[in-house]
């Protein structure tokens, strides 16, 4: 049973969040109220929202426990239903469904003399339906399991799917991340062969690469069915079948299962937002009317997407959506999903020609479609009643305040949405500007304009950024030195290297600033070239750009392999720190000149040096936590294809020395003497609590104190030998000796009773060494 609704909205809960939506408070408990009341309606008429959800169990075709079929259809305009194909000669007199009450037909098929089904598995099928004008139209029933299509033909046939052995699924759903790490996946292009890739494919190679990287969240596109394969699987036909192109219903139930063996979550893009327009193998027209599970025409047509709209006020309509969205999760096991073109259902203008300003009064008033609002809602609220760890993601251009609040609060209910602005800012920047031209303030505005309170998932690319028409962020930064300056043995060209670390660092700064999640489309993890384009007429349906050479990651003398594994070392950093589920990062500097930005989230600062000539050989920072920082990842380490400029052992100490509104203040050291030659690094640091401190007033405080400046006067003058690498290779051996890490670590932790006398002698033994 779904979890009940209160009484009243609890609006004043997101007022308290946003104010100034308290104009707009009487609109937020209206949407509330017409929740419930659909919801009540749904209680009164059909037993409950369970119930109603469950349309699965009954619309389509269902083997009895006898051996007999049980058939049931919604088709309000048509005369006459019958059943047709292999199991009778496809005869359409044989078969016929009768009719029930609000539009529905049902059929019963005895079973065979032997007790086994008149219809065997894998024959093919359809719904014969005779239109008001007497025409037959033969159609596939829109709650089929299972689709294929011949070579020789370009429409899909309905095939149906009862094997003798199903698959048992062996693995329960993991639990829901912390912090939510997507690998966005395309089934059919996780290959490197020019073919369509499979569910079993993806299981047996894909699985393991993706968990070695440290995403803990798959999100697959393109399983529900679709004619057209170029569509990217946004044009669906066929709502409860998965894509028979990857192969079977059980190979995507085991892909799913094994993935939850491995702690994955698996999310679905579901595209509710519009259907394919097509009508042998569509839900267009499937009664004959031109509306059915749609709108008329104007309303019921996308004049950009040339696709369907539904109509969310409809009973049945209701019914077949919400049940699609129960299907999932109850037959192959996802855990999630990705709204598809949330935007286009929020308006009547569906976003076309539209901008958005931000101003409240474009998300209230009449150009917003109340009915397609109720369904997300309603959506929202039966996903996560029903299944409490459920994560449901919107894809959302328009900033609609409240889209990721709860519905009790007046709210959408997502979970989270899409931070689209960060990846069109990226390539905005790529194509249009120069890199000393880069403003540190507009990315960090990108990267922090989004609403309180409203997790938001961040990436530098996906899907949309790789079609053709664009490219990927790796050839926007490398073009075509890519296909001949990627060989580790050729030396390292001022093309490849901007491109290798300016490519970590866009990814890491998303990573760390943009959102609560992060996002990351297959392939991009180690700088896939090119662009991605389906086969269809204009290419000569070639299948050379719908695949991802992961032959160039498994080919070590290629740098491809550099940027793999900081994708990995990220992810496993932000997996310990964990800052993606922290509260937003306070971004302490965005230096015009010097193009710096810093900012700390999770008890981690990172640095981002993006000036395309200078380093800094000593650079403060501002810093809240007081302490020893070291680094934790280093875009310029050279296992990731830098130039190791930084010494990873050493350890910078906080003074209380106010910087950029933040009370105290870090020096960051450089060591490269060849400050002007390299590309700018991407630095983060870690706190290390309770360690060695220095500059807090109860352990060897900074200020009137003098046995603190002594303290202090010793670490500074130790901590430098660490940042000079040839003289602390000279003198290492006699510092071990002579200066035992044991009395360091009493005089930085104010452990001795004499630190006047402890810091001296120290110092006594360091002025020995005649370094």
């Amino acid at each position: 049973m779904a979890e009940r609704l209160p009484a009243e909205c609890h609006v004043n809960a997101l007022l308290r969040t946003d104010p100034y939506l308290e104009q707009y408070k009487g609109e937020l408990q209206r949407r509330y109220n017409n929740l419930k009341n659909l919801v009540k309606h749904i209680d009164k008429n059909e037993g409950n929202l369970d119930k109603f959800s469950r349309g699965y169990e009954s619309f389509g075709i269902h083997q009895q426990a006898n051996g007999g079929i049980y058939c049931k259809e919604w088709a309000p305009g048509a005369k006459a239903l019958s059943l047709v194909g292999e199991f009778n000669d496809w005869n359409v007199l044989t078969h016929q469904y009768h009719r029930l009450a609000y539009g529905k037909w049902e059929l019963y098929i005895a079973p065979e003399a032997d007790g086994s089904s008149p219809v065997s598995h894998e024959s093919k099928l359809k719904v014969a339906i005779e239109d008001r004008s007497g025409q037959r139209l033969y159609r596939i029933s829109p709650w089929a399991h299972y689709v294929t299509r011949d070579e020789t033909s370009p429409a899909y046939d309905w095939v149906h799917w009862d094997p003798p052995q199903r698959y048992v699924r062996k693995y329960p759903h993991p639990p829901k991340p912390r912090s939510l790490r997507i690998y966005e996946a395309h089934i059919g292009i996780a290959s490197p062969e020019g073919k369509v890739a499979t569910y079993k494919n993806f299981t047996d190679n894909m699985l393991g690469r993706i968990k070695n990287l440290g995403y803990n969240c798959i999100q697959l596109m393109a399983i529900m069915e679709h004619a057209y394969y170029a569509s990217y699987g946004y044009q669906v036909t066929s709502f409860f079948a998965a894509s028979s192109r990857f192969g079977t219903p059980d190979e995507l139930r085991e892909l799913v299962d094994m993935a939850h063996s491995l702690g994955l979550v698996v999310l679905l893009d579901v595209v509710h937002s519009h259907a394919s327009s097509n009508t042998a193998d569509g839900l267009n027209h499937f009664d004959g009317t031109d509306s059915c599970f749609f709108h008329s025409p104007p309303r019921g047509t996308h004049s950009l997407w040339d696709s369907r709209l539904f109509n969310y006020s409809s009973w049945e309509v209701l019914r077949f959506l919400l049940s699609n969205l129960r299907w999932w999760v109850e037959e192959y096991y996802f855990d999630g999903f990705r709204f598809d073109g949330v935007t286009s259902m929020l308006y009547h203008h569906h976003g076309i020609a539209t901008g958005f300003s931000g101003d409240y009064s474009e998300y209230f008033g009449l150009h917003v479609d109340e009915e397609s609002l109720a369904y997300l809602c309603l959506s929202n609220h039966m996903l996560h009643a029903f299944y409490p760890d459920f994560i449901s993601i919107a894809e959302d251009v328009s900033g609609m305040p409240t889209l990721c609040r709860p519905v009790t609060e007046g709210g959408i209910g997502f979970d989270y949405r899409l931070a689209m602005a960060i990846p069109d800012k990226w390539i905005q920047m790529l194509k249009e500007l120069k890199d000393e031209d880069w403003n540190m303030g507009s990315i960090v505005h990108t990267l922090t304009n989004r609403r309180y309170n409203e997790k938001t998932i961040a990436y530098a690319e996906s899907h949309d950024q790789a079609l053709v028409g664009d490219k990927s962020l790796a050839f926007w930064l490398m073009d075509a030195e890519m296909y001949t300056n990627m060989s580790a043995l050729s030396p390292l060209t001022p093309v490849i290297d901007r491109g290798l670390q300016l490519h970590k660092m866009i990814r890491l700064i998303t990573h760390s600033r943009g959102g609560e999640g992060y996002l990351n489309f297959i392939g991009n993890e180690f700088g896939h070239p090119e662009w991605l384009d389906f086969p269809r007429v204009g290419n000569n349906e070639s299948y050379h750009y719908a695949r991802r050479q992961f032959d160039l990651l498994d080919n070590k003398l290629l740098r491809y392999n550099l940027l793999n594994t900081f994708d990995k070392d990220m992810n496993n950093l932000e997996e310990t720190y964990g800052w993606l589920a922290a509260p937003p990062a306070y971004v302490s500097e965005k230096h015009e000149d010097n193009k710096v930005i810093a900012f700390e989230r999770a008890r981690v600062l990172f640095v981002f040096n993006f000036h395309h000539e200078k380093s800094f050989p000593d650079y403060r920072v501002g810093v809240d936590l007081p302490g020893m920082y070291k680094i934790v990842l280093d875009s310029d380490a050279e296992q990731y294809g830098g130039h190791g400029r930084l010494n990873h052992g050493t350890e910078f100490f906080t003074e209380s020395q106010e910087q950029n509104n933040r009370n105290n203040s870090l020096l960051l050291h450089h060591f490269d003497p060849e400050q002007f030659q390299r590309r700018a690094h991407a630095l983060e640091v870690s706190a290390t609590l309770p360690g060695v401190r220095v500059g807090q007033g109860d352990m060897c405080g900074v200020g009137a104190d003098p046995d603190a400046e002594v303290c202090l006067h010793v670490l500074r003058l130790i901590q430098s030998l660490v940042l000079e690498p040839d003289v602390f290779s000279r003198v290492k051996p006699q510092i071990d000796q002579s200066v035992p890490e044991q009395r360091i670590r009493d005089l930085s932790n104010h452990r001795h009773p004499d630190l006047r006398s402890l810091a001296t002698e120290l110092l006594d033994d360091l002025r020995a060494l005649h370094f």
